[in-house]
């Protein structure tokens, strides 16, 4: 294959000799894919990102697991295999990887969808690491210098997987900033990209990404399920689209017979995509738009007495890090409030969240006391998480949580 020269890398990993505590011992041999700097109580002293860490026992001092090595990051060690017995880590090795993820894939590839996610990091045993498939065009999402040694065995393993013709390659914001490789954030590395808008179709609904520009690999892939149920709901509906971002919920809607659909979006952008992106089906409903911060221009619908059938509520990830838990629960709790609100009698109420750090319990419990105190009657119909191709390996791999909330009265 054929692939760019900023793919190659002269570094030459090097075998590392790793020994843990207790603690830590017990987390790898439970499967779990990060190992702390903290738990590590022996290792090589010349290591270097990208090193193979084989991981020896206390008891038998034999392996227990293989990582890759990350001096850049407080996880030091990202597991990528965990077992005692022998193995190679070579071609072969990731190529059974990616034909493994790719098998739980096939019940969502024989629905009428052409995009999905190959490789879900940990969770599919590629710490830091995301493959994303719109098409034929396959997006690549690194987050570590870890993968660089690597990186051409690992693109062979997935176009010869998933039969894609062009490679690009995204790069989070550490490694855009890095000089240890010639990479550069939205290259294309392998075949030809015509061009940088992608389409797609999602359970038979057309969409299109960024695949440059746009944010991750340029779509969410994980709302797909919630999106396609969303959309069956909408038929004859008035839908609210609440951080609406390229519209996934809101063309489902359009393309299902939703008679009126509003997208609102902090990015003026974001919505122009939404907008290309409805009119990449056959709809007869009428699509508006509202850009700014959603917080505000909720309070303003209230005001307004505006009221919709269905209420979808997709925010972005409020707690990125551990001190802004509290705050994300807040937030939580007020988009329910304002969810409620403008929610019809009879209608539906769709809350969602991304924040990892907020559990599934605590986000429910926010959601139905919100609703309790608002005094009308409601049901949870259903609780949803990651779609098919977002397995959940362990348990910080699990994110997504969705609720649907049908009022009464």
């Amino acid at each position: 294959m054929l692939f760019s020269s900023s793919l190659d890398n002269p570094y030459q990993p090097k075998r590392l000799a790793i020994k843990l505590t207790a603690k830590g011992e017990n987390y790898v041999q439970q499967g779990h894919p990060w190992v702390f700097s903290e738990s590590i109580v022996k290792i090589n002293s010349d290591a270097k990102s990208g090193d193979l860490a084989i991981i020896f026992g206390k008891r038998k001092n034999g392996m227990i697991g293989i990582g890759l090595y990350d001096a850049d990051s407080p996880i030091r060690i990202k597991v990528i295999y965990s077992d005692e017995k022998p193995i190679q880590i070579d071609d072969a090795f990731f190529l059974r990887k990616i034909e493994k993820a790719y098998q739980k894939r096939l019940p969502l590839l024989k629905t009428e969808t052409t995009s999905y996610r190959l490789i879900f990091g940990e969770n599919d045993e590629f710490p830091s690491l995301i493959a994303d498939v719109y098409d034929v065009v396959l997006v690549v999402k690194l987050y570590s210098e870890i993968w660089l040694p690597y990186l051409k065995t690992v693109l062979e393993s997935l176009i010869r997987t998933s039969g894609c013709e062009t490679v690009v390659i995204r790069l989070s914001r550490s490694l855009q900033q890095s000089s240890s490789h010639n990479l550069k954030d939205g290259e294309v590395v392998y075949g030809i990209l015509h061009n940088e808008v992608v389409q797609f179709i999602e359970h038979g609904v057309n969409f299109s990404a960024n695949v440059i520009k746009g944010h991750k690999t340029g779509y969410f892939l994980d709302h797909r399920d919630n999106r396609k149920q969303v959309g069956l709901l909408s038929k004859n509906k008035t839908v609210l689209d609440v951080f609406s971002y390229a519209g996934g919920f809101s063309v489902h809607a359009l393309a299902n017979g939703a008679k009126e659909v509003t997208s609102l979006d902090i990015s003026s952008q974001a919505l122009e995509i939404a907008v290309q992106n409805g009119k990449l089906n056959n709809y007869n409903g009428i699509h508006f738009t509202l850009a700014g911060d959603a917080f505000k221009i909720l309070e303003q619908l209230i005001l307004e007495k505006q009221k919709f059938d269905v209420v979808v509520i997709d925010p972005p990830s409020f707690a990125k890090q551990q001190t802004e838990i509290q705050l994300a629960k807040k937030k939580y709790a007020q988009l329910a409030r304002l969810g409620e609100k403008l929610t019809a009698r009879d209608g539906l109420l769709v809350l969602a969240s991304c924040s990892s750090r907020v559990t599934s319990t605590a986000f429910y419990d926010i959601n139905e006391h919100a609703l309790i105190v608002a005094k009308r009657s409601f049901s949870v119909e259903q609780k949803t998480q990651h779609d098919i191709d977002h397995p959940i390996g362990f348990p910080e791999g699990a994110y997504l949580k969705c609720g649907y909330y049908r009022f009464q009265d």
